[in-house]
């Protein structure tokens, strides 16, 4: 699985994060946005509300289906991506990079050590 970026970890419900400074970026994996097909609604929380790990903090619809986005960490939400409410699609084009979701103030940053590496998530796909 080359188009699993190295530097990020993964929960086992397809989304990433990345520590970048004091902040972790959440979003979707190319795995998810895939099984998903065509992007066309993403739900995102509101700047300032706390998410909670393992919980749901959104909605992300396609053509085909609608899936619930679900915390990798506990944090409050900083910053969303606001760019998702008119072109979803980013999430098709760019799922590591502009495709992002939120941005996380993490309560406990030692919650990403329990996220899955590049390797396992990769185990974890050939699994499903």
């Amino acid at each position: 699985m080359s188009d699993i970026p190295a530097e990020l970890k993964y929960t086992k419900d397809h989304e990433w994060a990345r520590q970048q400074g004091s902040v972790v970026v959440v979003g979707v994996t190319a795995h998810a946005q895939q099984s998903l097909g065509d992007v066309v609604y993403v739900e995102l929380p509101k700047v300032g509300s706390t998410i909670t790990e393992g919980e749901q903090f959104g909605v992300i619809e396609s053509t085909k289906a609608v899936s619930e986005l679900f915390a990798p960490i506990s944090g409050k939400v900083v910053k969303v991506n606001d760019e998702l409410t008119e072109q979803p699609d980013t999430v098709n084009d760019d799922p590591y990079g502009d495709g992002w979701i939120i941005e996380v103030e993490p309560s406990d940053p030692k919650q990403l050590g329990n996220l899955l590496d590049a390797k396992a998530y990769g185990e974890l796909l050939k699994n499903e």
